[in-house]
This record gives structure tokens, C-alpha cells and sequence, in this order.
């Protein structure tokens, strides 16, 4: 039995469609992590429509559990087209600890006139909500869930997902500290891990606004190189850049990849259609 990951959306803060990021992928952020007969999905942004259509494909209903870092657009803007929860077949058991409200009313605003025409409470599927310790962790089954509170605007929750001895981090939509200290809770729950996938958003150069735009600082979000120290600091098995900049292209994405990867061999940069599967005691790229 393997644990395997699967990207559907990988772009931050804005769909970014067009033919310049094809290569990458335009959509938000949406992981799908398989073990065992348990799927979890990691946030709920535009990658999640497609992520339901595959389901949808299988003609067996859909199981999931959704866990939710926070409540940003980019974040939750694929639900109301998550084409599984109009259907009665469907059990969904979402978990999050949002500011502003619990996690269903968070979600029902979103939905909710005038800025959506189908309110969630009219969706046929079986909806269980369940908030979850910003710091803590839960059991299902075989399947051990931990979290972590993260940097950034609002809160944010790190999940890391534990299976058959193996193990992944999702670490999006944080920031690093200004005073060079490093996160000492992402670290101790990145302890060892099979695979962090981290917000590396910006270049250096970007965060400092050093290439003519913008001081990021305070935004939320970190680098590639802050990437690398975590991943050092944790002793993880491979780094995956996450959350890419809207205004990255293709071939920036790439260069950051490389850039990353002369620092910490194995590094890349996630893709829509990347899978990654843990098993045997390794971790390997299989072609989507």
C-alpha cells in the first residue's frame, strides 16, 4: 500500500489560466492525498473542479475528508464547483478552524446572495463540519492527522498526513520571520517527513521588492530559499515549491525549480497532474 499525492491546484492568491502557464498549471491551490481507502483533499481552490470531475468518472460515490489551511478565496473558490456535493451519494466531513465564524458559516457565505445563486444548504451531499486544534492531532483510522499554526494573514493551518510509516506536510500561505529566526513549529512538524510541500510564492528579490515592485513583507508568504532552510532544518525527503506566483510564467517557474534544486538536489516545483507516491521506503515522480 502507497500514499500518494496528486496536484490540481498549485497557483496562489488568483487563477492564472492562459498559455504562458499552461506548462504549470493556473489553477489554486487543491492536493489530493490518497492511502489506504481514505482521500483527503487539501484546500478547496479552483483546482477542486477538476479534482470532482475525476471522481465523478469513477462511478463509485465519493468519501472524502477536506482539510481546509484557512478561508482565503483562493482557497475555498472551488466548492461551489465541486460538482460531487450536489449529489446524494456524496459524505463530505470538512475540517478547519477559520477566523470570522465556524467553518459552515464561512462557507455558506461564500455561497450566499448575492455573490453565488446556489446556497451550500441547497447541495444534496452529506456535509459533516468539524473544527480542528490549530496545534494538535486527530486520528482516522490507520491514518494519523497533526497541524501546526503557520505565519500568516488571518491564521493558517499546516497539516501533515501519516500512512504506513510515510508521511507528507502541507505547509501553504506562510511567511517566514523577518528577524531570520526559522518556524520552529513547521520544523518540528516537518520533523522527518517524506515530502513538504511549501509556499514559495515569491523570489527573494520579490519579497524585499528589489526588482522595482512591491515590499511583500507582511503579505503571507514566503520564498524558495526559505523553502530550503525548513527543508534542511526538518531533515524532509523532498521539497515541492507550491502556491506559485499568478505573474510567474512557465519559464520562471522553471528557473526558481532549478535554482532550488542546485541548493537542495531532488527539489521541484509542483505541477497540475504531478503525482507523487511513497512507497518501499522511497519516494519517486510518476508521469501523470
Amino acid at each position: 500500500m502507497s500514499l500518494t499525492v496528486r496536484f490540481w491546484g498549485v497557483r496562489g492568491s488568483v487563477p492564472s489560466p492562459g498559455p504562458e502557464t499552461a506548462g504549470v498549471g493556473g489553477n489554486t491551490s487543491c492536493v489530493e492525498v490518497r492511502c489506504h481507502d481514505h482521500l483527503f483533499i487539501l484546500d478547496a481552490g479552483t483546482g477542486l473542479r477538476r479534482l470532482g470531475d475525476s471522481l465523478i468518472a469513477r462511478g463509485a460515490p465519493v468519501n472524502a475528508h477536506i482539510l481546509f489551511s484557512h478561508v482565503h478565496w483562493d482557497h475555498i473558490q472551488g466548492l461551489p464547483f465541486f460538482a460531487p456535493i450536489y449529489r446524494p451519494t456524496t459524505t463530505l466531513d470538512l475540517y478547519g478552524n477559520p477566523e470570522g465564524g465556524t467553518l459552515q458559516e464561512v462557507l455558506e457565505r461564500q455561497m450566499g446572495a448575492p455573490s453565488f445563486p446556489v446556497g451550500l444548504p441547497q447541495a444534496a451531499a452529506n456535509l459533516r463540519y468539524h473544527g480542528v486544534p490549530r496545534e494538535g492531532s486527530f486520528q482516522l483510522g490507520p491514518i494519523s492527522v497533526r497541524t501546526a499554526p503557520l505565519n500568516h494573514p488571518n491564521g493558517v493551518i499546516a497539516y501533515r498526513i501519516e500512512c504506513e510509516a510515510r508521511s507528507v506536510v502541507y505547509a501553504t500561505d506562510t511567511e517566514h520571520y523577518a528577524d531570520g529566526r526559522i518556524d520552529d513549529a513547521l520544523v518540528t512538524l516537518a520533523r522527518g517527513a517524506d515530502v513538504l510541500i511549501y509556499d514559495a510564492q515569491y523570489t527573494h528579490d520579490e519579497y524585499c521588492g528589489k526588482n522595482g515592485g512591491p515590499v511583500r513583507q507582511g503579505w503571507g508568504h514566503s520564498t524558495w530559499c526559505e523553502g530550503v532552510r525548513v527543508a534542511r532544518a526538518a531533515g524532509v525527503g523532498k521539497l515541492v515549491l507550491f502556491h506559485h506566483e499568478p505573474s510567474h510564467d512557465d519559464e520562471q517557474v522553471a528557473a526558481i525549480e532549478r535554482a532550488a534544486a542546485a541548493e537542495l538536489p531532488g527539489t521541484i516545483a509542483a505541477r497540475e497532474g504531478l503525482t507523487i507516491a511513497l512507497a518501499c521506503h522511497s519516494a519517486r515522480r510518476v508521469a501523470a
